[in-house]
C-alpha cells in the first residue's frame, strides 16, 4: 500500500470524532465505523466490516480499539492503524482525565444523573442497531441460530466464560462449514 499522508490524516481525524462523540464503548462505536469507513470513507466493505469485527472480538482488547485498528490498516497501511487507534483512544483519554477532576464533585447533582440517564438510554438504542446491521448481513441458516442461541444462553443465563463460547463457536462453524461442503461435492 503507497504510504498517503492525507489518508492517515482522514484516519485519524474520522476515528477521533468516533471516539469524541460515542458514548457508551465500543459496541456503541460499531455504527458509527460502518457509517464512515463503508458509507462515506469506502475504505472497506460492509462484508469486511463483519470480519473486522468478529476478529476484534476474538482478540484480547477493546472491540473499538481492535476494531479502528483493522480498519486504518485497510485504509492505510501500518501507519494507518497506528493513526485510527490513537484517534479512537485520544477523545475518551483527555476526557476522562478532565472528567476525573471534576465528576465527583458533581456526582450527587441531579441534571448530571438525569444526563448519565439518557445516555444509557441512547447507548441501548444504538447496541439495538448495530445488532440489527450485523444480524442482516450475516449468514442464516440452522446451524447460525443454534450457534446464537447457544452463546446467547451461554453467557447471558448461565455466565459461561465468553472465550470459551467464542472457542466453541469457532469449533462449531469449522465443523459444519466441512461438514456442508463434504455434501456439496
Amino acid at each position: 500500500m503507497k504510504f498517503s499522508l492525507k489518508r492517515c490524516l482522514q484516519v485519524f481525524v474520522s476515528f477521533f470524532k468516533i471516539g469524541a462523540f460515542t458514548f457508551g464503548g465500543g459496541y456503541a462505536m460499531i455504527p458509527l465505523i460502518q457509517k464512515e469507513a463503508v458509507e462515506k470513507r469506502h475504505w472497506v466493505t460492509d462484508e469486511d466490516i463483519l470480519d473486522i469485527i468478529a476478529i476484534a472480538e476474538s482478540t484480547p482488547g477493546p472491540i473499538a480499539i481492535n476494531s479502528a485498528t483493522f480498519v486504518g490498516y485497510k485504509a492505510a497501511g501500518v501507519l494507518g492503524s497506528v493513526c485510527a487507534t490513537l484517534g479512537v483512544v485520544l477523545p475518551s483519554f483527555v476526557i476522562i482525565l478532565l472528567l476525573s477532576f471534576v465528576l465527583k464533585q458533581f456526582s450527587e447533582f441531579k441534571p448530571v444523573v438525569y444526563a448519565f440517564n439518557g445516555i444509557r438510554a441512547g447507548v441501548l438504542a444504538l447496541l439495538v442497531k448495530a445488532l440489527w446491521t450485523m444480524y442482516k448481513k450475516s449468514p442464516k441458516g440452522w446451524a447460525a441460530y443454534i450457534v446464537m442461541a447457544a452463546a446467547f444462553v451461554l453467557t447471558a443465563i448461565f455466565d459461561f466464560n465468553v472465550i470459551f463460547v467464542l472457542i466453541g463457536c469457532a469449533v462449531f462453524g469449522l465443523v459444519t462449514s466441512s461438514i456442508m461442503e463434504r455434501r456439496a461435492k
